[in-house]
Parts: structure tokens; C-alpha cells; sequence
């Protein structure tokens, strides 16, 4: 099986870490590493591996499956993928020229 490294920088967490649930001072429960289980996520989508081939540095498979899909119902998802993205205004100009 191919290794793949895929983390955040503290760039890109500091994008999104506003956006994600179980933040610590936020009602209902805390979550205990939202910066992990998002590279979770990340490593998963990057290989294309079954939720149950997570490497076990990031925890349980199906706890994270379980968040995952929490977050998809909750809508955070999409905010998270626009705050992350780079644009490229030089080619943004370009079409709008």
C-alpha cells in the first residue's frame, strides 16, 4: 500500500479550525482532536482507502466514519473545503478580462 502524507499546515488549520464543530467553549460536546480527525478525512480521501484502513494513529476507523458523517449532516463540510481553497486571482482576471 502507497504511503501518502497528507496534514494540515498551521496555515490552513488556522483557515479552518473556526468552522469545524466541538470546539472547546462551543455547547454540546468537545471534540478531541478536530485537527487529526480532518487529516483523517484528508489521508482517507488522498489514498481512497476504506474507512476500516485508517492508520491507527488517528483512532478508532468507525469513530471516525461516525464524525465524518455528523459533520456531512450538520453542513460543515462545504464551508470548510471554500475556506481552504486557494484562489488564483491572476487567472480569475484573466476570465474576467
Amino acid at each position: 500500500m502507497r504511503h501518502f502524507e497528507v496534514e494540515l499546515s498551521d496555515t490552513q488549520w488556522q483557515l479552518i479550525e473556526p468552522l469545524t464543530l466541538g470546539r472547546p467553549g462551543l455547547s454540546g460536546a468537545t471534540g478531541r482532536d478536530n485537527r487529526l480527525f480532518v487529516n483523517a478525512v484528508l489521508y482517507r480521501t488522498r489514498s481512497g482507502i476504506p474507512w476500516r484502513e485508517l492508520p491507527e494513529r488517528f483512532g478508532n476507523w468507525n469513530t471516525i466514519a461516525r464524525r465524518f458523517r455528523r459533520w456531512a449532516m450538520a453542513g460543515v463540510w462545504r464551508p470548510i473545503f471554500i475556506a481552504a481553497q486557494v484562489r488564483n486571482y491572476e487567472y480569475e482576471w484573466a476570465l474576467d478580462y
